[in-house]
C-alpha cells in the first residue's frame, strides 16, 4: 500500500482544529482532531498524516480500535491513551485487534503485516478505558464521550463544548454506507447509534473520512438519513435476490456490501456476517422463510 504518512490541513471550528488528511481523509487516511483547553490539549484519532507530524498533546482519545484511527499513535508514547472499554483489548494488542476481525489464518497474517508495516500499529498495553458519558475537562473546554456502538462494540463519538462540535467518527455519511461486518459489529446497534446522533443538536458534526465537517443539525440529519438509507437498499436487494431459494454462500457471492471487482481477504467474511444479520432480521419479521435446511426465500 503506497501511503503518504505526513501532512494534514488544519481547519478551525471554534476551539476545535480538524486535521484533514490527504484525499479529504479517505481510507487509509483519516481526519484527526486537536482540541485545546486552558489546562490541557488532546488529540482524537491520530491518523497516518500525523506519523511524522504529530502536534503536541497531553492525552489521546481513540473513537474505536481500527488501524486507520491509531496509525499516528506512535507520536504519543508519553501521553495517556483512552478508548471505550469494549475496544480496549484491541487497542492494547495488535494481535487482539487482528483476531477481532475474524479472518482465516493466512489472511490474518497478511492483515497483521499490513497493520504493522503500513499503519505502524503496535499494542498500547498502557491504554485506559472509558465509558459512555465520561467527561475530559481541558480547562474551559470539555470533551464528553458518546457511545455509538455498531461499527465496533466500543465505537464512540465525542461532544466538544462550548463549541457545539460532535465528532461522529465512522458514522461517516459516505455513500458506502454503514459498516457492520466485523465479529464485534451489530446492525441493530449501528441503527440505534444513528438515531442517537440524530437527537443531538450541535453546530458542527465532524466525520472521520471524506465528508469532513457538516454545519447545522438540519443538514447533518439529511445526510444521516441518506447514509442510513443504504441499509434499506441492501435489504431490498437481498429480498429481490431471495425471489428464489438461496443459501448464505450464494448471498455472499451475490454481495450486499462490496462491488464485484473488490478483492481482499476480508471481503467474504464481511459479506457473510452482513448477510446473516439481515437474514436474521428478515426471518424474525416473517419477510423471509427457510424453505429447506440452509436455503432461504422471500415470503
Amino acid at each position: 500500500m503506497d501511503t503518504q504518512t505526513t501532512g494534514y490541513t488544519p481547519a478551525a471550528y471554534g476551539g476545535v482544529d480538524v486535521l484533514v488528511g490527504p484525499q479529504r481523509g479517505a481510507y487509509p487516511y483519516g481526519n484527526s482532531l486537536l482540541v485545546r483547553g486552558t489546562a490541557e490539549t488532546l488529540v482524537v484519532d491520530p491518523s497516518l498524516s500525523l506519523v511524522d507530524d504529530a502536534p503536541p498533546a497531553d492525552l489521546v482519545l481513540v473513537s474505536h480500535a481500527h488501524e486507520d484511527h491509531i496509525a499516528g499513535l506512535g507520536g504519543y508514547d508519553a501521553a495517556p491513551v483512552h478508548v471505550h472499554g469494549a475496544d480496549l483489548a484491541a487497542l492494547r494488542s495488535r494481535e487482539a485487534m487482528v483476531a477481532g476481525l475474524g479472518l482465516p489464518p493466512d489472511a490474518a497474517k497478511e492483515v497483521e503485516a499490513m497493520f504493522r508495516d503500513d499503519f505502524h500499529v503496535r499494542g498500547r498495553p498502557d491504554a485506559l478505558g472509558f465509558e459512555d458519558g465520561a467527561v475530559f475537562d481541558l480547562g474551559g473546554r470539555t470533551v464528553t464521550v458518546v457511545h455509538l456502538p455498531g461499527h465496533t462494540a466500543g465505537h464512540c463519538g465525542f461532544l466538544i463544548e462550548p463549541d457545539g462540535f460532535l465528532f461522529v467518527a465512522d458514522i461517516d455519511l459516505t455513500s458506502f454506507g454503514p459498516y457492520y461486518g466485523d465479529p464485534g459489529s451489530s446492525l441493530a446497534e449501528f441503527e440505534a447509534s444513528m438515531r442517537r446522533c440524530r437527537d443531538i443538536d450541535a453546530r458542527w458534526y465532524g466525520t472521520s473520512h471524506q465528508k469532513g465537517v457538516i454545519e447545522g443539525a438540519a443538514e447533518f440529519r439529511r445526510r444521516l438519513d441518506a447514509f442510513a438509507g443504504v441499509v434499506e437498499k441492501r435489504e431490498a436487494a437481498l429480498l429481490e435476490f431471495l425471489g428464489e431459494p438461496r443459501t448464505v454462500e450464494e448471498i455472499v457471492d451475490h454481495r450486499l456490501v462490496y462491488r464485484p471487482h473488490v478483492q481482499a481477504p476480508h471481503v467474504r467474511p464481511v459479506e457473510r456476517r452482513t448477510a446473516v444479520q439481515h437474514l436474521h432480521r428478515l426471518l424474525s419479521e416473517g419477510r423471509v422463510a427457510q424453505v429447506e435446511q440452509g436455503r432461504f426465500r422471500a415470503t
